[in-house]
């Protein structure tokens, strides 16, 4: 590899909302989805041109950073966009809270499917909208979670007209699914007998580690489905550059777009300028970094595989890891009542499933984005605990 994933970096004493959790103790923090890898070197170098400049006022994408974007979707997807369909955003979290402003009133549902990243319900419960969880359902025979199209009928016809978006996490976090053209035409069709919006928070879709699965981007399925979607992504993930606060939506429909851009109004911020830079550098320069990272985290995938199969007695991962570097790990056999706690006493800081909407003590969620050597002392730990 040209690029550095081994080397440990000390994150320990800095402004990382990762590590400082567990500032003071000897906690290893494989937690928030925040890895431990510096950046590609595209995008430092790219940051660095634009520090130079040592002017740092309002800021706007500018023609080339949109067209940065817009090339991005056509090269990896084959979805052709006009910049006028990206509305830039300070975070997808940001983009999930004003979906729900937008498209649905005071007291009414908004759907989605559970293990799920918590801000996918409190995005309704922030501004009292109520949240309507169906569960993914464990295909065991297939070996993997699949949505539950009955449950969501029943759900949606049960709310008499009350449900009015659909928020898909596509791939998904926790789970680690990348969904097949036709569940994701079956969900669309779904969405548009129902008269819902589909926003589809895409945001792992470059950390497919299954090269044998593409991901679909909702709105690519039909011009009918693009009409009523809103389709969420950002290059935070992938190139490890969250704390620059740049992600964006894309909206083709001019309705949908607008309303959106009025529930945006006065409330949500700007990007930021090194934002802007970071993520033109993302899409443009910095795919041989992308690439090598997806090599490492798929050893590192494969290493939890292993580790949790052979060594982790009551541990188990329920289904194939296909895409993001965030493993679910069930742990009910452990018959513990707080899993997260009882790592956290043997120096491991994981997610609690609770958090996901999971039953309390059923699963916890692992980084492994982090050097080996972090990964195998996390582990270590994990079996010393058992």
């Amino acid at each position: 590899m040209s690029h550095d994933f081994e080397t440990t970096h000390e994150r320990r004493g800095t402004d990382s909302l990762k590590w400082q959790k567990y500032a003071g103790s000897d906690i290893l923090p494989m937690w928030v989805a925040d890895m431990d890898f510096q950046t590609s070197p595209a995008i430092v170098e790219a940051l660095r041109r634009r520090v130079a400049h040592g002017i740092f006022g309002y800021a706007h994408a500018t023609a080339d950073e949109t067209a940065a974007v817009v090339e991005a979707m056509q090269a990896r997807y084959g979805w052709a966009i006009f910049p006028e369909w990206i509305v830039w955003l300070p975070g997808l979290v940001c983009g999930l809270n004003v979906a729900a402003q937008a498209f649905a009133g005071p007291g009414d549902q908004i759907l989605c499917n559970t293990p799920i990243y918590p801000p996918f319900m409190t995005a309704a419960t922030n501004s009292g909208r109520r949240s309507l969880a169906v569960p993914l359902a464990l295909n065991s025979a297939a070996r993997r979670w699949e949505i539950d199209f009955d449950a969501m009928e029943r759900a949606v016809v049960a709310g008499n007209g009350s449900v009015k978006i659909f928020l898909l996490c596509n791939p998904h976090n926790p789970v680690a699914r990348v969904f097949r053209r036709e569940e994701l035409l079956r969900l669309a069709e779904f969405c548009l007998r129902h008269k819902i919006v589909l926003c589809s928070d895409e945001i792992h879709c470059d950390l497919v580690l299954d090269p044998a699965l593409p991901h679909i981007p909702a709105a690519t399925l039909a011009p009918e489905i693009a009409a009523c979607a809103i389709t969420l992504m950002a290059p935070s993930k992938t190139y490890n550059i969250p704390g620059l606060c740049t992600s964006f939506a894309i909206i083709s429909n001019p309705t949908l777009r607008a309303t959106f851009q009025r529930a945006a109004a006065g409330i949500v911020a700007e990007v930021n300028t090194l934002g802007y830079a970071a993520c033109a550098a993302a899409y443009r320069d910095s795919e041989p970094w992308r690439q090598e990272l997806l090599a490492y985290l798929r050893g590192n995938r494969d290493r939890v595989r292993e580790f949790v199969a052979g060594e982790l007695p009551g541990v188990t991962i329920e289904a194939p890891h296909e895409a993001t570097y965030l493993a679910w790990l069930n742990v009910s056999a452990l018959k513990l009542e707080t899993p997260v706690a009882h790592f956290e006493k043997h120096g491991v800081g994981l997610s609690d499933g609770v958090d996901f909407g999971s039953p309390r003590g059923a699963h916890v969620r692992l980084n492994f984005g982090c050097p080996r050597a972090t990964l195998d002392e996390a582990l270590r730990r994990m079996k010393a605990a058992l």
